[in-house]
């Protein structure tokens, strides 16, 4: 079996380099898709989760609350009394950011001082964290304002001190590149594995397979196997390139960064082969994954927070395998998360490369019956 699964390897890898369409799939990247979801593609931000840490029971300290809690952008979940619980809230994601009242803000406001309010503020996603700060920043401007008219002062009596952790200059260049990994590998792999059967038939070579000693079995891991090692080789150059050409720190291990990429593989294999499967055409596989693959950016969270959708369109997320790569991605290299914290993320990618592979292998079958 390994020798004709071999054999097949060969023959795919060099179609795919003889056919002048397949290498520029491989080397030229995919146009900019024009095409957006109206509620999924939105950069307004709203309700965003935060957390209250105030140390100053005074006047003022509860009118900037107050202002906080009022704002339409941001809605607080937790209001915390140590210093202890602010990592543990960034760190599980359960709020964006946490505004810290200094125990003398209000005695420093009504000497005629300024009052110091920190505002600490998840940098994983640099775009949100900035859009965070800027409405933080006008609420805290309409407060100096309303303080100043209420109390006859002229300069500013408050001002925030900000710190962004994991991503302490909100480059916004750790957050779209890493995600670039998991978006170029798709429509490499995406666009290899689904003209790979439809090739075979336009051609006019599908049927010379069928009477080879080759088996259903045979032909699908020889379709498949392509398309993973070139999608493990493609990770390895874009993960040298935004090391060490971007300078984008890789903070967690390699082994959880390719145990993502394999998961994510299978995933995109799999959805692959279903479109190889029911293509007759070339034409009608690059269609097809070009179909698939529009949604499956978009709803992945890689330009815009999937917080942000409609709670149906959140739900369908849930099955587009690209939403947990991105995920592993931006917490393998910016955040340095562990295998273990990742697992929550990689099992979903396992059962959809499963359930895709299943699927795609039964209709295989089908189609040669």
């Amino acid at each position: 079996m390994l020798q004709r699964v071999w054999a097949l390897l060969i023959k795919e890898f060099l179609a795919v380099l003889k056919d002048k369409r397949s290498r520029v799939v491989l080397v030229v990247p995919p146009l900019i898709q024009t095409l957006v979801f109206g509620y999924a593609a939105t950069f307004d931000l709203n309700d965003l989760s935060m957390a209250l840490y105030n140390e100053d029971p005074g006047v003022a300290a509860r009118a900037l609350v107050a202002d906080f809690e009022g704002s339409p952008h941001f809605h607080v979940t937790h209001t915390i009394t140590r210093q202890e619980q602010i990592e543990t809230l960034i760190d599980s994601r359960e709020v964006l950011l946490v505004l810290h009242i200094a125990p003398d803000f209000s005695r420093e406001l009504v000497a005629g001082r300024s009052g110091p309010v920190q505002l600490i503020v998840d940098g994983r996603n640099s775009n949100t964290a900035q859009g965070a700060l800027n409405y933080a920043n006008e609420i805290v401007l309409r407060f100096n304002r309303e303080w100043n008219a209420a109390n006859g002062l002229r300069a500013l009596p408050a001002h925030i001190e900000s710190r962004a952790w994991f991503n302490p200059n909100l480059l916004s260049r750790w957050f779209i590149v890493s995600g670039l990994i998991g978006t170029l590998i798709m429509l490499v792999v995406m666009n290899v594995t689904a003209m790979s059967v439809a090739r075979e038939r336009e051609q006019g070579t599908f049927d010379q397979l069928l009477v080879t000693p080759l088996t259903p079995l045979d032909i699908l891991l020889g379709k498949s196997l392509p398309g993973l090692i070139i999608g493990v080789v493609e990770a390895t150059l874009m993960v040298l390139i935004v090391v060490y050409w971007f300078d984008v720190p890789l903070r967690g291990s390699l082994w959880t960064l390719y145990a993502g990429v394999v998961l994510f593989l299978f995933s995109a294999i799999g959805a692959g082969l279903l479109i190889s499967s029911l293509a007759t055409t070339m034409q009608q596989a690059l269609m097809g994954s070009f179909l698939f693959m529009v949604p499956s950016i978009i709803l992945s969270g890689f330009a815009t927070p999937i917080a942000n959708m409609p709670e149906p369109v959140q739900m369908l997320t849930l099955i587009d395998p690209l939403r947990y790569f991105m995920v592993v991605l931006r917490g393998v290299f910016v955040e340095g998360a562990s295998f273990s914290l990742m697992l929550p993320q990689l099992w979903p990618m396992a059962l959809l490369g499963l359930v895709s592979l299943s699927f795609s292998a039964w209709l295989f079958r089908h189609r040669l019956n």
